[in-house]
């Protein structure tokens, strides 16, 4: 059995490694950004963040289970 070329495992490894980072790292990164920035967000931070939730969507779906963004709880306030 013949040893696989370098092209040959070069492609599956790109393919994974974008993968990974379009599903999980940049999902993961825009998440934190919109925590941060959702109440003092101008126009067209606003308009941009839509934009990158559209194109972001399948990896925030796979995030979305594993994310608590509740407020915290509020101690010693009546």
């Amino acid at each position: 059995m013949p040893m696989p070329s370098l092209e040959t495992l070069l492609l599956p490894g790109l393919v994974g490694a974008l993968g990974f980072v379009y599903l999980i790292v940049t999902p993961a990164a825009l998440m934190a950004w919109l925590h941060r920035r959702w109440h003092v967000m101008g126009k067209v931070e606003r308009l941009l963040s839509y934009a990158l939730v559209f194109l972001l969507f399948p990896g925030l779906i796979l995030l979305a289970p594993f994310v608590n963004l509740r407020p915290a709880e509020r101690h010693g306030e009546p």
